[in-house]
């Protein structure tokens, strides 16, 4: 039995190495996990009030149908029915809340229209998709369409 034991100080090096890196693991753990992390599965609980303190960028479409009335009349069953106002616009948050402290800016056709429309195979073959240049020859897009209802 001797004989079996008879190098075993590498043995002891080992689990000794091994002891230490399972503390310095715990400490690094301890100290870099957030309190509440886990609670609510892979999350930190604490993010859910911090979120909640902050104040909301976007104001959603509810907010902008309460003044903008009009405009949600208009694209009610178009082709941009579906698209949110802040989609196109910007983040209205504190529009929403103060109409006087940010002034929507009216976005720029020329690049926003071919986010979604410039002809790009992954789209649906049902989707409208156009090359800017063929199709507009050098022309804005709201020169033909109404960015609200394209289709009437």
């Amino acid at each position: 039995m001797r004989e079996l034991f008879r190098d075993s100080e590498h043995l002891v090096r080992l689990l000794l190495l091994f002891a230490a890196g399972t503390l310095l693991f715990l400490v690094a753990r301890a100290l870099l996990v957030p309190a509440g992390f886990g609670d609510y599965g892979h999350f930190r609980a604490g993010a859910i009030t911090d979120n909640a303190a902050r104040a909301p960028r976007f104001a959603g479409r509810t907010a902008c149908a309460e003044c903008h009335d009009e405009v949600v009349a208009d694209k009610a069953g178009g082709a941009h029915a579906g698209v949110g106002c802040e989609s196109c616009h910007g983040a209205l948050g504190v529009h929403a809340a103060d109409p006087d402290a940010q002034i929507p800016e009216l976005p720029r056709v020329e690049t926003l229209c071919v986010r979604c429309h410039e002809a790009n195979h992954a789209r649906p073959a049902g989707f409208p998709q156009v090359e800017p240049a063929a199709h507009a020859e050098g022309a804005s897009c709201t020169e033909c369409h109404e960015p609200h209802r394209p289709d009437a």
